[in-house]
C-alpha cells in the first residue's frame, strides 16, 4: 500500500509510541490523581471511531482528530501553565492512549477504510514490509 511507513522508520515510530506511553504513565503518577481515572480514560479517545457509523471519510477525520498528539500537548501546556493537575492528568492519559496505539501499530487512518493507516494495513505483519 502506497503512503505508509515501512521497515526501520515504522519500528522507530512504534518504539517512539512505547516511549510516549511509558513517559506519560510516569508523569501521570506524579499528578496525585487516582489510577482509576487513568484506567477509565485510557480508551476514551477510541470514541472517535463513532464517525465511521456515517462513512469512512468522516470516520477517518474524526478518529484522526483525537489520535494526533497536538491537541493533548496543547491541553498539557494549558494544565502546566495553570498548575492544574486534573487538566495535566487528562492530557497525560490522552497522550498515553496515542502512544499505546502507535506502539501496537495503530496509525492515523486514511479515508479508504478503517484498516488503512499511515503505519500500514492493520491485520498484516506490519514489520515485514
Amino acid at each position: 500500500m502506497a503512503g505508509h511507513v515501512k521497515t526501520w522508520p515504522r519500528i522507530l515510530l512504534r518504539t517512539e509510541g512505547a516511549a510516549i506511553l511509558a513517559s506519560t504513565i510516569w508523569a501521570f503518577s506524579h499528578t496525585g490523581l487516582s489510577w482509576w481515572y487513568f484506567a477509565g480514560g485510557l480508551l476514551l479517545p477510541d470514541l472517535g471511531m463513532v464517525g465511521y457509523l456515517s462513512d469512512t471519510q468522516l470516520g477517518a477525520a474524526v478518529y484522526n482528530s483525537v489520535h494526533t498528539e497536538t491537541p493533548p500537548i496543547v491541553l498539557l501546556c494549558a494544565g502546566v501553565a495553570r498548575r492544574d493537575m486534573v487538566t495535566s492528568g487528562v492530557a497525560f492519559i490522552w497522550l498515553a492512549h496515542i502512544g499505546m496505539d502507535r506502539m501496537l501499530g495503530f496509525g492515523l487512518k486514511y479515508g479508504t477504510g478503517f484498516g488503512h493507516t499511515h503505519l500500514g494495513v492493520m491485520g498484516k505483519n506490519q514489520l515485514a514490509e
